[in-house]
């Protein structure tokens, strides 16, 4: 007689352990991206490739191998890092000067979106039937996993709350390749032979500068916590990157430094970035269609609204097409902001208008919040006085 484990018993997953499944996400999200990046998505085929990879490798070891994991929060962590460093670097030469007599369009274009959102919740409150608060929480362009705690500690529903904004997040990932080689049609040989002769080098000054660099970035993201910064992670690591070329050659004594990291620290923060996302998938993979089907409307609705917004920002501003659309997504800030970086957009513009709009709705939460209270009150006592009215008269309700 063969015993075997109840299929409810899940086991706990050890430190060997997740570093075998980020392995493993990073060698498929590898395989899927480069096929990705054959096929023409070059702006996003390794972010995903990363949603892939994650959905695949974390399904399999919760059904098949039984274990206890949870989306690795870390690994976003670095991925926030390495892109945020990309961008830094990126930036660094260019005029910022500009960006300060944008910041009342930053300021429009997110109140717009903020306001655009607050109307999907509207409609979104009268199909699924729920309260404001969830409601809100779904279809705010902001964190899935800031969100869903947030739902959950008002006693929303964070289920709902992180299908929702799963979906909108990969609605808006997977358009944005479809929208930008409309515009930008890429050359996948140039890419590849870019990526072949970049991917890495093997200079011992550039690999102590490099570990400097991670360091100093690793540390700034720490203070970032402390000092409660919106996404410490990105936003930290992002302004290293801007000032560490400009800070080094202040150094007496020291030759003159122009350095930037190497392609393969950026493709493995873009499949993090991805494969992270795609692990909530992979918590849920018996979703049903009718589910996905529900929280695809609101999610399409908020990107309908940020081509609305982006079309707004075409008329009051110079900037191309591509970059308004990529200034008003709703989608995650580093990954748009490495997409503005890879087709060679306005990446100042990008990076000056999501890190505005994320530090709006991290101010704005409370207020959100408090909102949605009252909605949910008013909602509440128009219900119970339309039971009132039906019920027979003298009969409770």
């Amino acid at each position: 007689m063969t015993l075997t484990a109840p299929r409810s018993l899940r086991l706990p997953v050890v430190p060997w352990t997740q570093m075998g499944l980020v392995l493993a996400e990073l060698g498929l999200a590898a395989v899927v991206g480069l096929g990705l990046l054959l096929l023409g998505a070059d702006g996003t085929a390794w972010i995903l490739g990363g949603i892939a990879a994650g959905a695949i490798v974390f399904g399999l070891s919760r059904s098949w191998l039984r274990l206890q994991v949870t989306p690795n929060r870390t690994a976003r962590k670095i991925g926030q890092l390495l892109v945020g460093l990309t961008v830094g670097f990126s930036v660094q030469h260019r005029d910022m000067g500009a960006i300060a007599s944008s910041v009342p369009i930053f300021v429009l274009l997110t109140g717009c979106l903020l306001l655009g959102s607050l109307g999907v919740a509207a409609i979104y409150t009268r199909l699924q039937k729920t309260d404001w608060l969830t409601a809100m929480l779904a279809t705010t362009p902001g964190n899935i996993g800031v969100m869903a705690s947030i739902a959950a500690d008002y006693g929303s529903n964070p289920a709902l709350v992180s299908l929702v904004q799963l979906v909108r997040f990969t609605l808006v990932t997977s358009a944005i390749p479809l929208l930008s080689n409309v515009s930008h049609p890429n050359a996948v040989g140039a890419t590849l032979t870019q990526l072949s002769q970049q991917l890495w080098t093997s200079d011992l000054a550039y690999l102590g500068r490099l570990g400097l660099v991670l360091g100093i970035a690793s540390l700034s993201v720490k203070v970032g916590e402390q000092l409660k910064l919106p996404v410490p992670a990105l936003m930290c690591p992002l302004v290293v990157g801007i000032g560490f070329n400009t800070l080094v050659n202040t150094v007496p004594f020291l030759p003159p430094v122009d350095f930037n990291p190497p392609i393969l620290l950026n493709l493995v923060g873009q499949i993090l970035l991805g494969t992270t996302i795609g692990e909530y998938w992979g918590m849920n993979p018996r979703l049903g269609r009718f589910a996905i089907a529900r929280a695809t409307l609101p999610a399409g609705l908020t990107l309908l609204v940020g081509l609305a917004v982006a079309g707004m920002a075409k008329l009051l501003t110079s900037w191309d097409w591509l970059t308004c659309l990529l200034v008003t997504a709703p989608g995650g800030s580093p990954e748009m902001i490495w997409i503005a970086l890879t087709l060679n957009q306005d990446v100042e513009i990008v990076t000056a208008g999501h890190l505005i709009r994320l530090i709006a709705i991290n101010a704005l939460l409370p207020l959100l919040v408090t909102l949605a209270h009252r909605l949910t009150a008013r909602q509440l006592q128009t219900v119970t006085g339309d039971q009132r009215r039906l019920s027979p008269e003298g009969a409770p309700p």
